[in-house]
């Protein structure tokens, strides 16, 4: 982003910041249901020096993040492998799309109450419907990323002795990668989304727990300050992969 859209994106929060500073004190919503940014602010800062319900503030981001981080990482796992052998061989994707398609389109919360009867109300559960909301759109974009490498890249390789693991991994592994970033884009965004349904479900810890707590209470001070702590977050993130595409796959956009 250039520096004259980063000028346009600062100003448009300002104003969003202004309109809201403005309604607020006004009086025209009560505060009940918009709190100034001032008192947000000031909520921010009790939960940062005294935490929340007997907890540090960096403990409940930090379960957050740990679930999070487990339940990508075996959608990485897995996702990615059988993506790779579902986009090249196509009786592997014969056998598998059914399942996935199946699931797919199901809201996470549906399937939520069965991994909680398997698996209880601990991480266990929650890990799982994070991965399993991680993996289809993962799986989905490696798919696709394997179906648009060009067959003569793939057979030129292979006249040149190379075998189906070395035309995996040196040649359909980094054809997809575009497309693979892409894909752990919305897969992040989906798994965030998930993670905060899932705590406020069955948690006692946790940024959506959080809100959900502080909501019984009518702090709306303090569900703001959490929503725009857990928006900023997911922008870290994102920002991060963002930066990651840039550096591993700098060819993007300029085949």
């Amino acid at each position: 982003m250039n520096v004259r859209n980063l000028g346009i994106s600062f100003v448009a929060v300002l104003a969003a910041l202004g309109a809201w500073w403005i309604v607020s004190l006004s009086g025209a919503v009560s505060s009940l249901f918009l709190p100034t940014p001032a008192a947000v602010w000031n909520a921010f800062m009790e939960i940062m020096q005294d935490g929340y319900k007997g907890s540090p503030l960096i403990i409940h981001i930090g379960q957050s993040l740990k679930r999070l981080a487990l339940a990508f990482a075996i959608a990485l796992l897995t996702a990615i492998p059988l993506g790779l052998l579902s986009g090249y061989f196509a009786k592997v994707r014969a056998f598998v799309d059914p399942f996935i398609e199946f699931y797919r389109p199901l809201p996470p919360l549906a399937y939520y109450t069965l991994l909680v009867l398997w698996l209880g109300i601990g991480d266990s559960s929650k890990v799982a419907l994070l991965a399993l909301a991680a993996f289809a759109p993962l799986y989905l974009s490696v798919v696709s990323g394997v179906s648009k490498v060009p067959r003569d890249r793939i057979n030129g390789a292979r006249s040149l002795g190379a075998k189906d693991w070395d035309i995996f991994a040196h040649v359909i592994f980094p054809s997809t990668l575009p497309d693979l970033f892409t894909g752990i884009r919305t897969s992040i965004g989906m798994t965030y989304t998930t993670l905060v349904a899932a705590e406020m479900v069955a948690a006692v810890s946790g940024m959506g727990w959080l809100v959900l707590d502080a909501s019984k209470f009518l702090r709306s001070d303090i569900i703001f300050a959490g929503i725009i702590l857990m928006g900023l977050i997911a922008i870290l993130i994102d920002a991060s992969i963002r930066w990651l595409e840039h550096n591993r796959v700098p060819w993007k956009g300029k085949e």
